[in-house]
């Protein structure tokens, strides 16, 4: 049970900095939307973090989860973190010199035209990050949640302090007093002091890693190394997999779009507007943080499969609440970025219901990890990413179309995880049988689209008239399902109604 117990408050300490982290950093795109007034300048932003976490995956190889794997069953802890150290290390250094040596014709490929610095920049940031994972992971290993938790909100926090400072700042100060900062600031570099606030956080982290770092003795062990590159590889295969769901149309969008100046454009559009829906997934990751633990302590009791689809159905019901919160009070959320995006909230509900569906993957993958048979999380994951590119190599280019541009990147996150969200349950049930009370959370969706859709189909010429309708609406959809899954009696006063 104290293991048990420290597992749950190791996990919430984790859970908490990476939903904090990335609240905090959803906070800076209203900043860059109001900054950056051209969405193409976005855009180049948008294409060149969805290219780093593609590149993150390859350079850390699955050997995050390989050093956890190898320093619990070696008998020479010591030797595994060295060696994945030296490991990482150096192909970190190698693909830094790399960039640095063919910074130009990475530039041309990917349209950053004379921007090579965005390149060199980009590729000691992302080395950076790739090495500092094993240094991360030998935290967890070492059960220091705290400094854990603290080294990533250190992190975020030098990045948040210099965006303001270039972004904020240095322009107030270029009006009052140009004097002060003529000799490093130029008001037309933008993008560029986006990446300079990362480098910086970045290599600060690192910094402070050093101590953690020099607790190795590091001893190669050659050996060692292939057969952890053997466990890791097809974990890498899922990674590229996973954030090709998550990414590759941001990576792939201005390519295939006919206007590669007019795509980059729309492209900040829709990464601007895609990070609204970060909400939702903020949600899935905490319920993904405390939901892991839930299902590994509970597979041996007899009523495991009754909790499981509890938990299935108290998510929906959270997810379709959030998502018709976000719905109704769309116009409050547009207010907090510029209005040059304010064309692209049409994927918002797109990308919305496409975390739900996420989540719902999620709550179902645990037949497959409780049965030993992860490679069916890997098989969904290249069919979901193989999906995504299809649906965005055929729809993206359509100019003037309901499913073209943005709005076919959208789509094909919602197909992609509908798909592998439906596929899992039936393979789910074959292996794993559990008993989801279908019928009730069908009945749920059914009655959040009809929700959405009358408030998209009838308003007053009143606004506040508008935000009270859905204010009732919205609060009697959660009474009744409150009443409906009779909870209503646990809640003071309203058990009385």
């Amino acid at each position: 049970m104290s293991k048990m117990k420290s597992l749950v408050k190791d996990t919430a300490i984790y859970g908490l900095s990476s939903i904090v982290g990335r609240f905090l950093n959803w906070c800076l795109v209203p900043i860059y939307t109001f900054v950056l007034k051209d969405p193409s300048e976005y855009g180049v932003v948008t294409n060149l973090y969805a290219w780093t976490a593609f590149v993150v995956v390859i350079l850390t190889y699955g050997m995050e989860t390989g050093f956890f794997r190898f320093i619990n069953k070696d008998k020479n802890p010591n030797k595994v973190y060295s060696t994945s150290l030296i490991s990482l290390f150096t192909t970190s250094a190698l693909f830094v010199i790399l960039c640095f040596a063919f910074k130009q014709s990475i530039a041309n490929a990917i349209d950053l035209g004379d921007h090579t610095e965005y390149i060199w920049m980009m590729g000691i940031i992302v080395a950076i990050d790739a090495f500092g994972s094993v240094p991360f992971a030998y935290l967890r290993y070492k059960s220091k949640p705290i400094k854990f938790a603290a080294l990533k909100v250190f992190m975020i926090a030098i990045n948040i302090i210099f965006n303001l400072f270039f972004l904020i700042t240095c322009p107030w100060l270029n009006k009052v007093h140009p004097a002060l900062i003529s000799w490093f600031y130029n008001p037309d570099y933008g993008v560029g002091y986006i990446l300079i606030a990362n480098l910086i956080s970045t290599s600060a982290v690192m910094l402070a890693q050093i101590p953690d770092v020099l607790e190795a003795k590091f001893e190669f062990d050659k050996d060692l190394l292939k057969q952890m590159l053997r466990y890791s590889f097809p974990l890498l295969i899922l990674g590229i997999a996973g954030v090709m769901n998550q990414s590759v149309d941001k990576i792939i969008f201005p390519k295939v779009y006919p206007d590669a100046k007019e795509g980059m454009h729309l492209l900040g559009i829709y990464g601007a507007c895609s990070k609204i829906s970060l909400v939702m997934w903020m949600f899935t990751q905490a319920f993904r943080f405390a939901y892991e633990p839930f299902v590994f302590a509970h597979q041996q009791a007899k009523d495991s499969k009754k909790a499981y689809s509890d938990a299935m159905k108290y998510f929906v019901i959270f997810s379709l609440i959030i998502f018709l919160g976000m719905e109704f009070y769309i116009d409050v959320l547009k207010l907090i970025i510029s209005k040059s995006y304010w064309e692209g909230f049409a994927v918002v509900p797109i990308i919305l219901m496409s975390y739900v569906f996420q989540g719902i993957y999620f709550n179902l993958s645990i037949w497959y990890k409780l049965t030993d048979k992860t490679m069916y999380g890997a098989y969904f994951s290249v069919l979901g990413a193989i999906i995504t590119v299809v649906i965005i190599v055929i729809f993206v280019p359509m100019k003037n179309s309901l499913y073209g541009g943005y709005m076919g990147a959208a789509w094909s996150s919602f197909v992609c995880y509908l798909v592998i969200m439906l596929i899992s349950y039936f393979y789910g049930q074959k292996y794993f049988p559990i008993k989801y009370e279908l019928k009730r959370i069908g009945w749920y969706f059914l009655l959040t689209v009809v929700l959405y859709f009358l408030n998209e189909m009838f308003h007053t010429h009143s606004v506040g008239l508008n935000y009270t309708i859905r204010t009732v609406v919205l609060f009697g959809f959660i009474f009744y399902i409150l009443k409906k899954e009779k909870l209503i009696q646990q809640i003071p006063y309203l058990n009385k109604l």
